[in-house]
């Protein structure tokens, strides 16, 4: 079952992000049927190999989409699930589900200062954008202790980039940063990305294009 879910995905260039079976006894959300779930497979993407894929859909549709990154991710993760028997959850539902832990979770990562899960091939380039939710437990590898990048990190230049200061050992300043890229000063965000995340010296081969960054910086930046 691994290998077609990859294959799969691999086609919207999107790719298996870990995954693991629930504990006994442990609080897990429910399956399709309403059942508690045993296992879940995070679904996501590193770099950009996803955004052509996105664009191309996103080009078809009849008419504008208030979050069209989030729909295109629910249609291409939903219709593998009715594939494989599973429930498809995302990110962005309510109540929020606890994405970030199950990432942790299944592919043995840790935060970086800017609050992104650093990967050791990746960087802070890529995400998770959905994960399928099984009754049945299923055969799954184990989650790998992996190098924490940030730990061999000295100079932290992901903490000094920003003309605000946004991030800082105290947490994500939102107004601070919303304000700035809103405003004039703020042009080089808009058009290129976070001048923070962007500074992470660490999986820059596989840095988001400058107008998937605008993209999302626009989202940020909606009223």
């Amino acid at each position: 079952m691994i290998e077609d879910i990859t294959a799969a995905l691999s086609a919207c260039g999107l790719m298996l992000r870990g995954g693991f079976n629930f504990a006994d006894g442990e609080d897990t959300p429910f399956g399709l049927s309403g059942a508690p779930a045993k296992s879940i497979v995070l679904v996501g993407q590193a770099g950009a190999a996803s955004w052509p894929h996105f664009l191309r859909w996103r080009e078809s549709q009849s008419q504008a989409i208030a979050n069209p990154l989030d729909t295109w991710s629910r249609e291409v993760i939903g219709a593998l699930a009715n594939d494989f028997g599973a429930r498809a959850v995302s990110p962005s539902d309510r109540p929020y589900l606890p994405f970030q832990q199950w990432a942790m979770r299944a592919d043995g990562l840790r935060p970086s200062p800017l609050g992104i899960l650093m990967h050791p091939q990746y960087g802070l380039w890529h995400a998770y954008r959905g994960a399928l939710l099984f009754e049945d437990e299923i055969a799954l590898q184990e989650a790998r202790d992996v190098i924490h990048l940030c730990d061999a990190c000295i100079d932290k230049p992901c903490l000094k980039s920003c003309p605000v200061d946004a991030y800082s050992a105290v947490g994500f300043a939102h107004g601070a940063c919303l304000t700035h890229v809103r405003g004039a000063g703020g042009a080089p965000c808009r058009t290129g990305g976070c001048l923070d995340r962007n500074a992470c010296p660490y999986g820059t081969a596989y840095r988001y294009p400058a107008t998937a960054q605008a993209f999302h910086m626009a989202a940020f930046a909606r009223p």
